[in-house]
């Protein structure tokens, strides 16, 4: 009778997911069904035996929407959140710009991490947990979910077992662990088989490929409980307006026309302040922009990306997500009139530098605030009378836009947004595994 690890909790993982502990410690085929319900069993594979010094973990690297990463099953990682961290800092190479020890491509978008497991809610299938890697830092980060990895979380279901195919196409249920969204996707599979051929397009990768829907609901309040976590439509934190919100993603919001006015005396070089709160610098003057600079320009603009980190980790406080150096959410957009038909302009930021193209949480996001009484966009796009209402909004970002289809209601001034939809692609690029120190599993 092999060993087995006691469970500290059932469902650990999804109430505290730095622990990570709902598996048994166990190798099993994944294929294998309870007898009791006829779904999948969840398990945690025992160590690979070392090759060289080395451990190998089985893996896939997935283009999801426009990012990238390795996708992984629960069952082939560590159960103990801080060895599984290490494990994956090393299969990214991080920390290191370049990341050249591992697989990650030395930018924010490559270096990204999904971990499905088949799911204990009965109505959901797959629990996916996603995990931002540092480039340049030694920190996994799983408070943020990734709605482009999310993308291919149900083809790497299908393909891995988890779920299994329908002709022609197949509805996959996900629980996004991180921010507890319940999501549908929707993937093309005729003859019971995944398709990645297909004539979608969508900006920001080249070719074509099939459609995958993505209908998120459950989205408001995913951290804090709240749509507005501050309990107000604007805020004016350093002088600037924003709109705090919660919608896929904590979010700060700000018009890029609003971002002068700061006190000139923080421009002075030697009057660098920090701020006791925050420990961010106080940054000067002189970062005007229009909102639709290239992620190029906006990435050299450093006294810009110092300004909204201060204002990010200011805005931080009064959502009560507290000191949030080191973490990646809540996110900053900076909105502004749109230039190729769409509804409005947006530039991401990841936070340290501008998103190559948009997040797809993000697009929700900025998406909810443009169609909220009062926000930021208020005075410069029209605002929804009450009632129930669908509106398809087109965010434009540095190489195209991004359709949010949402479906949402207005009550007594109140926003309630019931469902968001959007169209992605995901290819399955490489299968195999992951080769890794095998120090970090016995670290001496």
């Amino acid at each position: 009778m092999p060993h087995r690890l006691k469970v500290v909790a059932a469902d650990a993982w999804l109430t505290a997911p730095r622990q990570n502990l709902p598996f048994e410690w166990e190798r099993a085929d994944l294929r294998v069904r309870d007898p009791e319900n006829g779904r999948p069993r969840r398990w945690a594979s025992k160590q690979v035996q070392p090759r060289s010094g080395q451990q190998a973990v089985n893996c896939v690297l997935m283009r999801g929407g426009t990012s990238k990463g390795l996708f992984f099953l629960a069952r082939d990682l560590p159960p103990l959140q801080k060895v599984r961290d290490r494990v994956l800092l090393a299969a990214m190479g991080s920390p290191d710009n370049r990341q050249i020890d591992g697989c990650g491509g030395g930018d924010s978008l490559t270096s990204k991490v999904a971990i499905l497991a088949p799911s204990t809610d009965p109505n959901h299938e797959v629990d996916y947990l996603f995990a931002q890697v540092m480039v340049d830092r030694a920190i996994v980060d799983t408070t943020p979910s990734c709605g482009n990895i999310l993308a291919g979380v149900a083809c790497y279901a299908i393909e891995e077992g988890l779920v299994v195919a329908k002709d022609p196409y197949t509805r996959v249920r996900i629980r996004a662990v991180n921010n507890r969204a319940d999501v549908e996707a929707i993937v093309q599979t005729p003859r019971g088989q995944i398709s990645y051929d297909g004539d979608t397009v969508i900006d920001g990768v080249p070719g074509t490929g099939s459609p995958i829907v993505l209908n998120f609901r459950n989205v408001i309040g995913a951290r804090t409980g709240k749509l507005l976590p501050t309990g107000n439509t604007i805020d004016l934190i350093d002088g600037v307006p924003v709109t705090c919100l919660d919608v896929a993603m904590p979010m700060v919001i700000l018009r890029a026309d609003q971002l002068m006015g700061i006190d000139d005396r923080r421009s002075a070089p030697n009057r660098r302040r920090r701020d006791r709160r925050t420990g961010a610098p106080d940054p000067p003057v002189g970062m005007a922009i229009t909102g639709h600079e290239t992620p190029a320009e906006l990435n050299r603009n450093q006294a810009l990306l110092d300004r909204l980190e201060h204002i990010r980790r200011l805005a931080a406080l009064k959502m009560g997500l507290g000191d949030v150096a080191g973490q990646v959410t809540p996110k900053i957009a900076v909105v502004s009139p749109p230039t190729r038909d769409g509804t409005f302009t947006s530039r991401y930021f990841v936070p340290e530098k501008c998103h190559a193209t948009h997040a797809v949480t993000g697009a929700i996001g900025v998406a909810s605030a443009s169609v909220l009484p009062g926000s930021v966009f208020s005075d410069w796009l029209p605002m929804p009378g009450p009632g129930q209402q669908q509106k398809t909004i087109q965010v434009e970002h540095p190489v195209g836009r991004i359709p949010v289809h949402l479906e949402f209601s207005v009550r007594d001034g109140q926003l309630n947004i019931e469902r968001a939809g959007i169209i992605s692609t995901a290819r399955r690029l490489f299968e195999g595994r992951v080769l890794v120190p095998s120090r970090l599993y016995w670290p001496g």
